[in-house]
């Protein structure tokens, strides 16, 4: 049953199909027939059909002849090739190969930024004609003359903190391009561009006024911002006041506290130094305020004392009393402006630990590696001799003037002893008064 339904439906198309190829030859029989009874018709057709044959023979001679053009033209360049022979292909394959170079150096130019086209790729031409040559040297012409212009636009530029925000851009050739007091450099799609992170506090004020008009000078690098990026890289004097780590930190703050003290202690001898030359105007009013009115006033209350040796030795005591205030300090600054410098060779060792340890473990492959001890051990030891040098000028500066109060003092004590005895009496008194030395003395 199933055989026979298929059967009768493989022969529905069938049947189908000669009943249109029996309809398609009625209606040719027809038209023939048509045609046959309409000789006017048979012969404007067989008129056009001689028409349209006599344009395909006309259409054909000429596509013979371009052939035949076309031919000769190859024939032509065959035979100019072959008289260039090697010689050319090698300069066009050379030409290409350059364009090629040239072109991938410009696109790392500043003057891509703007928007410049690059010139056209010779090695994509299958065959260099002249055109593409021109078109080549024309591009490098206008690229050379825009390497002559500054210009100044607009463009988006990401700043340290990433910050994208439209900026009013400087470029100077193919040289270089900033902003107001920031060096610029480019991302890696070539287009964006983002400020250098530090640009040198020198350059920066010379790109700042050169933006601002009001500069015509300009500071840029010729090494197409290797300098730049050197003088960027090199520490600030925070920066390597920090390379110290805490030796470092130590030494600074022993000289500061040093250095303290050695101010507090000149600005009071600058003080007494006033007092005294104050005093030193009118003797006859004594004053607790200076060294050398103390002494003299202790040296009053004592003048009545009959036996000279001990009158000389209250003087001596009192003025004995009073070089502990002019000499206050001076120990401790002379003990730092010693230490630092031993700190400071502390330091050192310490750095060069470091530096062998990360030899030990990096080997002496990266230089960087060892930067961190070595840059420790020297600044220490720079750290070290600048906190001794003032210190040691500090300690003389206090030495020098302590002793010249105190020499003054010494000096006013004795001559107001030498005429105290010069103003007693001589003679049997005298050795009455030498008889009572030891009680006094006692």
């Amino acid at each position: 049953m199933c055989i026979s339904t298929n059967l009768q439906a493989q022969s529905e198309p069938l049947t189908t199909l000669r009943a249109e190829r029996e309809a398609a030859e009625a209606r040719d029989r027809a038209r023939l027939a048509e045609l046959l009874e309409d000789r006017d018709a048979l012969e404007a057709a067989l008129e056009e059909a001689r028409a349209a044959h006599g344009q395909a023979e006309a259409r054909n001679s000429e596509l013979r002849a371009e052939a035949e053009a076309l031919n000769e033209r190859q024939a032509e360049l065959e035979a100019r090739q072959q008289e260039q022979g090697d010689d050319l292909e090698a300069i066009l394959a050379s030409l290409a190969q350059h364009s090629g170079e040239l072109r991938d150096g410009l696109a790392d130019s500043w003057l891509m930024v703007q928007g410049a086209g690059l010139p056209p790729r010779l090695d994509d031409a299958e065959v260099l004609e002249l055109e593409h040559l021109e078109a080549f040297a024309d591009s490098l012409v206008a690229l050379t003359a825009d390497t002559a212009r500054v210009v100044r636009f607009e463009a988006p530029v990401a700043a340290a903190d990433g910050e994208i925000a439209p900026r009013e851009v400087i470029r100077v050739g193919d040289f270089t391009a900033f902003t107001d007091g920031h060096l610029l450099r480019r991302g890696v799609d070539d287009r964006a561009l983002s400020v250098v992170e530090r640009t040198p506090r020198e350059v920066a004020a010379s790109l700042a006024a050169f933006h601002a008009g009001e500069s015509r000078s300009l500071t840029f690098d010729p090494t197409r911002g290797q300098v730049m990026a050197a003088l960027a890289q090199r520490p600030s004097l925070l920066e390597r006041f920090h390379q110290g780590g805490a030796v470092g930190y130590v030494v600074v703050g022993l000289g500061a506290i040093g250095l303290l003290v050695a101010l507090l202690q000149y600005a009071y001898l600058l003080r007494v130094s006033l007092a005294m030359r104050r005093q030193l105007r009118d003797l006859t009013t004594l004053r607790e305020d200076n060294p050398l009115g103390r002494v003299l006033l202790r040296f009053g209350a004592l003048r009545d004392d009959p036996v000279p040796e001990a009158l000389e030795a209250r003087l001596d005591e009192a003025v004995l009393a009073e070089l502990p205030r002019l000499e206050r300090g001076q120990p401790l600054v002379k003990l730092l402006a010693a230490v630092a410098p031993l700190l400071g060779l502390l330091g050192t060792v310490t750095g060069m630990i470091v530096t062998f340890q990360a030899i030990t473990v990096f080997g002496t492959g990266d230089p960087q590696l060892m930067a961190g001890g070595i840059s420790q051990a020297l600044v220490t030891t720079v750290l070290g001799l600048i906190t001794a040098v003032p210190l040691l000028f500090a300690h003389t500066a206090l030495a020098g003037r302590s002793r010249r109060l105190a020499g003054l003092v010494e000096g006013q004590a004795s001559a107001a002893l030498a005429e105290q005895l010069e103003q007693r009496p001589h003679g049997p008194d005298s050795i009455t008064g030498s008889a009572r030395r030891d009680p006094a003395l006692a």
